[in-house]
């Protein structure tokens, strides 16, 4: 019974860790085309002669600070949100999250081959990499029913205005695939 009352959570934590890692696989590109537009292509030759000095024990530091002082601000959010500013709340958390995956992202490809040197830490990445895969195996048949009904809904004439959003966002989806 128990195991039946905590699956919708099981389900939410799972999608909630997708969604942080596909920010994560898509933000990393953004951040490398806005380090081409800003002259941060020097900063990133200096950061990495300077990781490439350090122990591992040192780079997990240069990995974890720079997204510290995001963690204020998304109290800040959180407190807004607590006070029913739900607009301002959810948009400074949403940007808080977003920089936040950006640099840990830029970062983290930096430091990425120190960090693996020290085993916890490659344990760690290896038991994350397994709990995105679990993560997508449990969400996988729901989406799948997800999207049969959506294609139902949208290939209905008419259809309510559910269906007209829901073709409005494949529309949407098309174009921003064709552009990249």
């Amino acid at each position: 019974m128990m195991r039946r009352l905590l699956q919708p959570l099981w389900f939410l934590l799972a999608v909630a860790f997708l969604i942080e890692a596909w920010f994560w696989d898509h933000l990393e590109p953004v951040v490398e085309r806005i380090v081409a537009l800003i002259p941060l292509r020097e900063f990133k030759l200096w950061l990495e002669r300077r990781i490439e000095s350090l122990s591992p024990a040192a780079t997990l530091v240069v990995f974890l600070v720079p997204v510290a002082p995001l963690y204020p601000l998304k109290l800040f959010a959180l407190a807004l949100i607590a006070q029913q500013h739900w607009i301002a709340g959810l948009a400074i958390f949403a940007f808080a999250q977003v920089v936040g995956l950006g640099i840990a992202a830029f970062i983290f490809d930096l430091t990425k081959p120190k960090l693996l040197q020290m085993r916890w830490f490659a344990a760690m990445y290896r038991w994350v990499i397994e709990l995105r895969a679990k993560a997508h195996a449990y969400v996988a048949p729901i989406m799948a029913a997800i999207r049969i009904r959506m294609r139902e809904a949208l290939g209905r004439k008419g259809g309510g205005w559910g269906a007209r959003t829901l073709r409005l966002m494949q529309r949407f989806r098309k174009r921003v695939q064709q552009s990249r």
